[in-house]
């Protein structure tokens, strides 16, 4: 599965690149994220509990960053088990482009899923998948707005 999307933010580059390196921030945004421990700069730990159609699980993954690019461009990959529900593997590359006081977020994304959460069909995954990525980046446009405009 592959989603593709562009978000425009109210703050400026250097502002929208270090809240997708906050982990507070990050747990806010992340729909039923429960944990999120940052190991380092490149290394994070999550604990998430989401429901897929009747499949309700509470995944643990590992997630890892790669800042070569960065502040512009950084890419991502993790992994997420989630028991007899199933897992998760994928990554997405994020761009970040300066448009006066504003940033033009955009992202692809790619994911390979497992387990009885694979047995529900590729069209709800990728529903719910464009469901949970448009909740993240809401709420995250919306938090870092308002801490700019602060």
């Amino acid at each position: 599965m592959e989603l593709n999307d562009e978000i425009i933010i109210n703050a400026p580059v250097s502002v929208v690149y270090a809240a997708l390196n906050d982990p507070l921030i990050l747990k806010e945004c992340i729909p039923g994220c429960e944990e999120l421990i940052k190991h380092s700069d490149t290394e994070l730990e999550a604990k998430v509990v989401l429901k897929v159609g009747p499949v309700k699980a509470r995944f643990g993954g590992n997630v890892t960053l790669d800042t070569a690019g960065a502040p512009n461009r950084f890419s991502l990959v993790g992994t997420g088990n989630g028991g007899v529900a199933g897992f998760a593997k994928g990554g997405a590359d994020v761009v970040l482009d300066a448009d006066g006081d504003t940033t033009i977020l955009r992202y692809t994304a790619k994911a390979e899923i497992g387990g009885k959460i694979a047995q529900l069909g590729s069209r709800l995954m990728t529903s719910t998948a464009k469901k949970l990525s448009g909740q993240f980046f809401a709420r995250f446009a919306e938090i870092v707005g308002e801490k700019n405009a602060a």
